[in-house]
Parts: structure tokens; sequence; C-alpha cells
């Protein structure tokens, strides 16, 4: 027999929105329940893996196909899949597809019934990517779903779809170098203004402010997309729905074209590095490393990333300043399990999930991945010191906003692109917001959508 486990990518839209606000708006007061907790009624088979641990049957080999972009999963590391083998006969083969083409291969396999049994994906994007109600089953019985701390992260449509040890969100803002600030008296900029200035200060230091790595097209759009969505929620909350329903243009809203303005100044004023469009992501860590740089936009995992290579690095996050007093951009939780309907070994999909679930595997992989447990008998660790910074100064007062990659419900490659082309000198920030229109209404009524 073989179990085929997919992995894909991680990827936002328009109709999981909900699931993030769920998420967000219990991180904390979650966090700190689950931290020093153990529930003392969890000791039961279900908390314990049940009937799946040491039940050895027919030798099984589960065909892992994981997207190279995701080989850091906590759910694929070689020490818990030789564990499971151990315990239940079931060898799993891993096999790297490349990143770009997950969407795409996860939509033909379910299309065709090449259905693996066992899927790793996003549950904003696996919605519309991957129709979820019509693929996936339905969870609610499962004997972890008991134990769950926060539902929502887990869910749509009002059953649980999905699995995953942790209920933590990915936040998006400036990443920052805390002594270099602390070294030349600089604060934390509370509006475009003031982050110029900051920038000026650093300059003059002899360091880099800004680290752009637009080669990779998609990282150009850090910051429009807190901002959007930061303009949104306190200006226009209905904003993403009139853009969705084509009551709106994206030209539209003057303040879009201001933000896209303000981020290609910062590469004007020459605050960034030279060169931009040749400069990739994964450079990003080594600069920090060198203290080539001070800033960056981008999400919390590149601290963890640096933080991995160098501990007495202290890196900091910090909101996109796009107007005063912003909010931190904030996406939904990825990277979680699904099980097809159509799986052709449900039995043995469901017990690799009830092996991860066991208080024991589940404590092991929140233990090593700092994350904010989603089982009540999980404790979750003392979280990092960048992690509760987040928490003290955007999650407890509630200044989080979803990224504006949450309401979308097409690809947005084609803004990446323009955005690209922004700052190789072809577009304007009004002609970036046209061209993007246009394609974004042709993809709206490509996929059918009421009103386009």
């Amino acid at each position: 027999m073989n179990i085929n486990l997919y992995t894909g990518g991680l990827d936002l839209n328009y109709a999981m929105k909900r699931i993030a606000i769920g998420m967000i708006a219990g991180l904390m007061s979650v966090s700190l329940a689950a931290c020093g907790s153990g529930n003392s009624n969890s000791e039961s088979s279900a908390s314990n893996g049940g009937s799946n641990n040491g039940n050895k049957g027919e030798k099984v080999t589960i065909e892992l196909a994981i997207s190279k972009s995701s080989q850091d999963s906590a759910f694929v590391a070689q020490d818990l899949l030789d564990e499971f083998e151990e315990k239940t006969n079931i060898h799993v083969n891993l096999q790297l597809l490349p990143a770009e083409q997950t969407s795409t291969v996860l939509q033909t396999k379910l299309a065709v019934d090449e259905t693996p049994d066992i899927i790793q994906y996003n549950l904003a994007s696996a919605t519309t990517d991957l129709n979820l109600e019509r693929n996936f089953e339905i969870l609610d019985n499962e004997p972890w779903v008991s134990r769950l701390l926060n539902k929502d992260v887990l869910s749509a449509y009002g059953h649980v779809y999905s699995f995953h040890v942790s209920q933590d969100t990915g936040m998006q803002g400036v990443v920052y170098n805390k002594d270099m600030f602390k070294e030349l008296g600089l604060s934390i900029p509370q509006n475009f203004e003031e982050f110029l200035a900051v920038c000026e200060k650093i300059k003059a230091s002899g360091i880099t402010p800004v680290f752009m790595p637009f080669k990779d097209n998609w990282a150009a759009n850090i910051w429009p997309a807190a901002a959007f969505a930061d303009y949104a929620a306190k200006n226009e909350p209905a904003l993403f729905d009139d853009l969705n329903a084509n009551r709106k243009k994206w030209t539209d809203i003057p303040e879009f074209e201001t933000f896209l303005q303000q981020q290609y100044d910062v590469y004007k004023k020459g605050y960034t590095n030279t060169d931009i469009l040749s400069d990739s992501y994964d450079m990003a860590v080594g600069k920090f490393l060198n203290k080539e740089v001070a800033m960056m936009f981008m999400g919390d995992w590149l601290i963890e990333n640096v933080a991995e290579k160098d501990p007495n690095i202290h890196l900091g996050l910090f909101a996109i300043p796009s107007s005063e007093g912003a909010s931190l951009g904030a996406s939904p939780l990825g990277g979680q399990l699904f099980i097809p309907k159509k799986a052709k070994h449900m039995a043995e999909a469901k017990k690799f999930l009830d092996y991860i679930a066991t208080k024991e595997v589940a404590q092991k992989i929140v233990d090593q991945r700092k994350y904010v447990s989603i089982f009540s008998d999980v404790t979750t660790p003392e979280l990092p010191e960048y992690k509760q910074d987040i928490v003290d100064q955007y999650i407890t007062p509630k200044k989080t906003v979803l990224t504006t990659d949450a309401y979308m419900l097409v690809d947005r490659s084609e803004l990446y692109r323009s955005l690209q082309d922004q700052f190789a000198g072809g577009k304007t920030p009004e002609e970036v917001l046209a061209d993007w229109n246009d394609k974004f209404s042709q993809l709206m009524k490509d996929k059918g959508v009421s009103g386009f």
C-alpha cells in the first residue's frame, strides 16, 4: 500500500479572513493559558494516541511529496518519521517538488483522482485553490479535536478540516536590528516622515538602512500589503468586499498610490542596497548576520532564521509606518495537514495525525519550534524575546490587521511583477495600480466571480 502526503505553499485569500481574525483575537489569552497549564483531564487514550501507538500491522510505505520551500516543516522531520515507522510499521519516503508547481500539481491530482492520502497546505488557500468543502474530509470527530484550545485556526464553514500542533501566526512589518537602534539612539518610527528620519541617521552611520531583495518580486509586496490593509481597516472597512464585488477599482483609492510611492521613495533617496533587482531574499540572513543592514520589510520568520544562526543578534519587528500609528500586519496560520475525501488509505492517514497529536510528540514539536500550543495538555514554552514584544506591543493592545493578501481571491503574481517594474523605472504607482486592476478584473471574471 502507498500513502501519498503532499505539502504545498502558503498563500492567503479573502474567503478565510475569519480564521485569522479568530486566531489573532485569541492568541494572547490562549498562549498565557497554555503556558504552564496541564489539563489533568486530558490523560485519555485520545491525548496519548489511543490504540495507534505500538499497533503495528502490514508494512506500509508513505510517499510524502513536499515542496522544496517547505522542507523545514515539523511534520517531515526525519526523527519524527523514523519514530512513526518504528511504532506503526509505516515507512515515509520524501519526494521534493518545485515550490512553484505545488498548487497546480495538487489541483491536477484532485481532478484526475490521483488523490494523495494527506496534503500539507494552507487552510485559507485550500478554500478556493483546492475547493475545500468538495475535496476534503471533515475531522470534527477525531480524538484530538476535543483537546483543541482554538478550533478557529483549523476550521472553515463550521467544521475542522485541518491539523496542526500550533495556533501561531506570522507577522509582517519592518524587521530591525534592536542593538543598532539603541546605539544610534533611535526610536520606533510612528509615521513615514519619522521613518525617513531614522533611515537618514542610519545611513550617516555608514550602514545600509533597508535591504530590498526585489529580485524575488513577492518581497516588494510586504509594504503595500500591510499599508493597504491598515488604511482599509481604519477608513473603509468594506473596501475589500467592494473590490471583490467590482463596486470599486484598485485605482479608486488615491492612498494606495501614496503607499506605493512611499516604498519607492525609500529606494530613490538612497536608503537601500544598490542592486535591489539583483539581490534576492536568500541573502537576507547573511546581511543581518554581517550587520550590513539595519532594516528590511519582511515577516517575523526572518527573525527566527537569523536567530538560528546567531542568537546574539537581537532583531525586532515594528509596523509598516505608512500612516500614523499603523497596525502590524498579520497572516493566517499555514502549513496544516488535510485528508482528501478520496484518500485511498483513510485509516492510515488519520493514524499519522493521531500520532503527531499525542501529548509526547506534540510537546516535542512545540518545544523545538517555540510554537504557541493548540492543545490543552501541551504547554507553550517561553516565547522568544521578539515574539513576546509583538504580543505586548501589538497583539495585546489589538493593533494588528490582516494583510491585503488575506482578502484576495486570485493569484497576485502579476501584481508582484508590476511592483518590480516600478523599481525598474518602467511604471509609476498609478500605472502599477491600473495594470493590476485590469489583470485582477480578468482573473476574477475567469474565476466566475459575480460582478465581473
